[in-house]
């Protein structure tokens, strides 16, 4: 029968099980399932990156390209699929080496439907049929298969090839649940076959027939070039991947990695909103979905739960919470107002909840706890109650007690305090957005008493730094990046960020090769190099960044952004591992076993690089950066449509929904850009030489007024629009300029 028909078409077709290389058809349950075989080791693969060696290749978020190389037992097989239009999915393969004789090594295509319905095989027309509800889906190949076995379920056909081997034929069949097209590496080195979803079966068949003969299509372009190469290729194939079906809650989300067994599903907060954040650069609706899963774990007690999975629900504790945050950079990016009302109820819940249950003494800072609510796994102890940090076992906690009466730690958690304080201010904007005045203020008020409190009960005067603090004490000794997270809230003084700067470049703390180390290099808890004792992690890179760019550190975020760049893709561009934490002393990715190699929050790490080329950033918005260097990077979400980018022989160009709206040969940095039906607007940093920006599209006889700092500003006809004429200038600059609508010029004849 079909299943989930409301997944959005053009993902319809895509790898959405815990099996990387299998075709699923997700509104009709059919999947196309490839098995391995190795007579030399009398075992099978049916590609499972938790049991079986895969390397992720590139991944299109709507599955329209996917590349991947698995070995087994020494052989190594790539797989590709393409899709010709929405209903029809065209794969290949290709033995790339072998470790035994090819007619030894079988690669089968199962062909099965998640309802148990029959396929037919029909020999003489090359053809897999499968009808579900009123549809049917073909599958044709290339080659005709050496032969072809029925089976109940794939399991059954794995144990066949393994207790029997493949001389084995009394399996033959042309009816079952599981057909099973059988193919070996000598005769069929290379193959191809492609899937159809029709009305018919005659259409089905057609419609496949003409998928395979079409060939695969044209490649993929690039989605960055020249400055900082393949940081949106690297976001976009992690956020693909990752991209899974949860069959127990019967939705699409994206987890923290398709490869950990943390049971049917698993969802951790933080986790869960980065995933929100990075699949907002490419697809509205997936950010949409992610939100939604991380505000599933709201509780009836206020706080959204540190973890949900099918095993565990720990709704005694939560995590930082960034939600706010997170909604604002989608709304900042897509324009949608809907990305903060969807979530708005349920931050703002959150928000209050940290303040009734975590300031156990009335000071207005927070400790981290674990309530007495649930049965979740190391409920009401230290380290549950740590786990809200996120930073389990980061030496920040190692002066830390737990008080069971209070059933907080003893500490005002540095980083915990500062995420609320943003928290609020986000929300703050949110009610704004939403015409929720009253709550505006109220969260307007937290952040600024939160913000003030940090800056003068969390520095360390004696060390020039932020640092957790006993409640009733003084400072711990432990520090971590999170020392750098007033930055992000707007806690720190001019005079306390002057300071903040010496730290992050001091290498015998936080500065060094590979950074940012979460334990000062001269902690005894540096040499650990376990988890949080010691690691680089992407998440705090990525927010240390984005408190330097608030600051207006702008050198220093780069420098950041750079060396973050190049920590994840030397072990990227060699071995497509996107790891979870880095050593801080080589730059390793997979040098201890407590690191899985394929988790969301590393695309952070990429994601930075192209933020310093086109961000959404809180505080100002759109922002795209010409540096003059040669690049190109889309397509990308943005609030006026489909986003490319490129700057060649110094002059940028911005290209939305494919016309070219904006070029300028200005070597600056253009912010709060606002593209309007009638108007467009932005400001500039610094100019150190004059230029133009030009808006093509714009015709001399639509303007109704352009102005530069407020003033009337010199413009005249460009080839195809507009220009502006922009001079030297050592301050910010304000460009507004107002024209007709597109319909009152066609009205007019203006265009």
């Amino acid at each position: 029968m079909p299943k989930h028909s409301t997944i959005p078409l053009m993902r319809a077709w895509n790898s959405w099980s815990e099996r990387p290389a299998e075709m699923v058809f997700l509104p009709l349950g059919v999947r196309i399932t490839p098995v391995l075989y190795s007579t030399r080791s009398r075992t099978t693969s049916a590609i499972e990156p938790r049991r079986n060696p895969v390397r992720l290749g590139r991944h299109a978020i709507d599955g329209s390209l996917i590349e991947l190389e698995t070995e087994h037992t020494g052989t190594t097989v790539a797989f590709s699929a393409t899709k010709t239009d929405p209903f029809a999915v065209r794969g290949s393969w290709e033995g790339k080496g072998s470790a035994e004789w090819g007619l030894r090594f079988w690669l089968t295509l199962a062909i099965s439907a998640d309802g148990g319905e029959i396929g037919v095989h029909d020999a003489g027309q090359n053809t897999t049929l499968l009808k579900i509800g009123t549809r049917f889906v073909a599958v044709v190949t290339a080659d005709v298969p050496v032969h072809v076995t029925g089976h109940d379920t794939i399991e059954a056909l794995r144990a066949d090839f393994e207790e029997n081997g493949y001389f084995y034929t009394a399996t033959r069949r042309n009816e079952a649940p599981v057909i099973a097209l059988r193919f070996n590496l000598e005769m069929m080195r290379k193959g191809a076959y492609a899937a159809a979803v029709a009305d018919s079966a005659e259409l089905a068949i057609a419609k496949a027939k003409a998928c395979l003969a079409s060939g695969a299509p044209d490649d993929m372009t690039a989605g960055q070039t020249g400055v900082f190469a393949g940081s949106l290729d690297a976001v976009r194939d992690v956020v693909a991947w990752n991209t899974i079906w949860d069959e127990t809650n019967a939705r699409p989300y994206t987890a923290v990695t398709r490869i950990w067994n943390l049971g049917k599903f698993a969802v951790w907060y933080n986790d869960q909103l980065f995933a929100a954040l990075l699949a907002g650069v490419f697809d509205a609706d997936l950010a949409r979905e992610n939100m939604a899963t991380a505000m599933a774990s709201a509780t009836p007690q206020g706080n959204i739960a540190c973890i949900v999975t099918s095993n565990d629900a720990w709704v005694d504790r939560s995590q930082h919470p960034n939600g706010a945050l997170v909604a604002w950079q989608l709304y900042q990016r897509t324009g949608e107002r809907s990305m903060l009302a969807a979530s708005y109820d349920a931050l703002a819940r959150n928000q209050r909840w940290w303040w009734d249950n975590r300031d156990p003494d009335g000071f207005r800072l927070l400790s981290c706890g674990t309530s007495d609510v649930g049965e979740g796994l190391y409920k009401g102890t230290a380290f549950s109650a740590r786990n809200e940090t996120g930073m389990d076992n980061s030496a920040t906690h190692d002066e830390a007690v737990y008080d069971p009466v209070t059933r907080t730690l003893s500490t005002f958690d540095l980083g915990l305090n500062c995420a609320a304080a943003l928290d609020a201010e986000m929300l703050s904007n949110m009610a704004s957005v939403l015409g929720n005045h009253q709550d505006a203020r109220e969260f307007a008020g937290i952040a600024e008493r939160s913000r003030s409190l940090i800056s003068q009960t969390l520095w360390d005067d004696s060390r020039g730094i932020f640092a957790n603090r006993q409640r009733k004490g003084g400072f711990v000794r432990s520090l971590s990046p999170t020392s750098f997270y007033p930055l992000l809230c707007g806690a720190a003084t001019a005079e306390q960020a002057a300071r903040l700067l010496e730290h992050l470049g001091d290498e015998r703390t936080f500065g060094g090769d590979f950074v940012l180390p979460n334990a000062t290099r001269d902690d005894p808890a540096f040499a650990d190099n376990v988890y949080w004792r010691g690691r680089i992690w992407p998440n705090v890179n990525y927010m240390v960044w984005l408190g330097l760019r608030r600051y207006g550190f702008i050198a220093e975020a780069s420098k950041l952004a750079g060396q973050s760049y190049d920590l994840f893709m030397a072990s990227w561009s060699a071995d497509r591992i996107a790891s979870e934490n880095y050593n801080a002393v080589t730059g390793a990715a997979m040098d201890q076993g407590d690191t899985d190699p394929f988790y969301i929050w590393a695309a952070l790490l990429p994601l930075m690089a192209t933020g310093e080329i086109v961000d959404f950033d809180p505080w100002t918005g759109w922002t795209v950066c010409n540096a003059g260097k040669d690049l190109s990077i889309g397509p990308m979400l943005s609030p006026a449509g489909t986003l490319h980018l490129a700057v060649s022989d110094a002059v940028l160009s911005l290209t939305v929904n494919g016309g070219l709206v904006l070029t300028s040969d200005l070597k600056t940095r253009f912010s709060r850009i606002d593209m309007k039906n009638a108007a467009f607007g932005c400001t500039l940093a610094p100019v150190p030489e004059s230029g133009f920006i030009d808006l093509p599209g714009v015709p001399m006889g639509a303007v109704v007024a352009v102005r530069l700092n407020g003033k009337d500003a010199i413009y005249a006809a460009s080839q195809d629009g507009i220009r502006v004429e922009i001079a030297e200038s050592a301050q910010q600059q304000h460009v507004q300029v107002y024209f007709l609508p597109l319909e009152a010029q066609i009205a007019s004849g203006r265009p």
